[in-house]
């Protein structure tokens, strides 16, 4: 099943890992979404799990330096306060985070965050990094990530792999990682993105979006 969300006019579609889409926003909606935190440079790994099978279904980045963005590899969220370029999504807010992380978080799937405080210097190589990377191929979201993370230092446990749980527990090993787990039950609804059956055709027209 498939679903789409809005807030004003914007879009989301439902899927764990999709296909490559290199989408190019220009640089003045980048430069108009960017969002500085102004805490501690940090670097955050996402990994959606299964409820039913325990499986890794999705990885992601969230890198917190000069600007946060949200590196999401062969990702399907879309949403149009968070423009993306090359799988970098873009005005990485708390707010449009929360609405990230309702949408992987549901009945069937759950999610851990695991994040790591890292020096000023280190998170702008980050930055570099997964900005130049450019699109993911489908299930090379792990994959992308652990190959990136691996070139640098304080990360050099992780190996490349394709799969989000091993990428997770290799992230883990660093003693300076704090945990959280994010549930359908305990995550932050208030970002106002509401989420819609694809097929609901109804609550599509509606919301003024097309099927």
């Amino acid at each position: 099943m498939m679903l789409r969300a809005f807030a004003a006019v914007a879009l989301l579609v439902l899927a764990a890992c999709g296909g490559a889409q290199n989408n190019m926003a220009d640089d003045a909606v980048i430069a108009q979404a960017r969002y500085v935190s102004g805490g501690p440079t940090s670097v955050t790994l996402f990994t959606v799990v299964n409820t039913r099978s325990g499986a890794g279904a999705h990885s992601a980045l969230l890198v917190n330096g000069s600007e946060t963005v949200l590196f999401d590899p062969a990702g399907s969220f879309k949403l149009r306060f968070m423009p993306e370029r090359g799988d970098v999504l873009y005005g990485a807010s708390p707010i449009w985070m929360n609405a990230y992380k309702d949408y992987h978080a549901r009945e069937t799937h759950f999610v851990r965050m695991q994040t790591l405080l890292v020096s000023p210097a280190a998170a702008e190589q980050l930055l570099v990094a997964v900005k130049s990377n450019g699109a993911v191929a489908m299930a090379h979201c792990a994959n992308s990530i652990s190959r990136i993370l691996g070139q640098f230092s304080g990360f050099e446990q992780i190996r490349t792999t394709y799969w989000p749980l091993q990428l997770e527990e290799a992230f883990g090993q660093n003693p300076n990682v704090t945990n959280a787990m994010i549930t359908d039950a305990s995550v932050d609804k208030s970002h106002g993105v509401t989420f819609i059956d694809e097929d609901d055709t109804a609550a599509l027209a509606a919301a003024g979006l097309t099927p």
